[in-house]
């Protein structure tokens, strides 16, 4: 089986509500230095597929194409 590795982001331009959160957050701690926050997904996938079939199930199922961006790794055998 083969181990891929999938982050998960909003596209550009998209709010991030959590990201948003941390991000004030952070300034009401006291860390002035912080510019903005992104939070996302980290999905670690063992799989018999190739890596255009792991891209058919991030568009179907882990990832909303419409709204988020995704990176796969693939990082060796499971």
């Amino acid at each position: 089986m083969a181990l891929y590795e999938i982050f998960v982001t909003y596209k550009k331009g998209i709010f991030d509500p959590p990201g948003a959160t941390a991000e004030r957050a952070l300034r009401n701690l006291g860390y002035e230095g912080v510019g903005s926050v992104r939070i996302g997904k980290f999905i670690q996938l063992e799989a018999d597929a190739d890596e255009v079939a792991v891209r058919e199930m991030c568009d179907k199922l882990l990832a909303n194409p419409v709204i988020e961006d995704y990176r796969i790794e693939s990082v060796g055998e499971a």
